[in-house]
């Protein structure tokens, strides 16, 4: 049985609207149990936090060197 890496790493630096938004809520509908995106984005994606909240999904952002955002989410028990 093949173990499930615990974060999914998504890099959307540099693709326009509404792509990153797409491929993130992509990657959470694959999360297993225990699962986390790991989305690095060259904006704050402001949209995509309220979807994450509506749908139940927890995140913590935080702000990098070069205008980068690293954005953590996972699903909420």
């Amino acid at each position: 049985m093949k173990q499930m890496e615990p974060e999914v790493k998504l890099d959307v630096r540099g693709l326009q609207p509404p792509e990153p938004l797409e491929r993130v809520l992509a990657a959470l509908s694959t999360l297993g149990e225990g699962q986390r995106v790991c989305m690095l984005i060259d904006r704050q994606p402001f949209p995509l936090y309220a979807i994450l909240e509506r749908d139940g999904y927890a995140y913590q952002a935080r702000a990098l060197p070069d205008s980068l955002f690293e954005i953590l989410i996972w699903r909420r028990r």
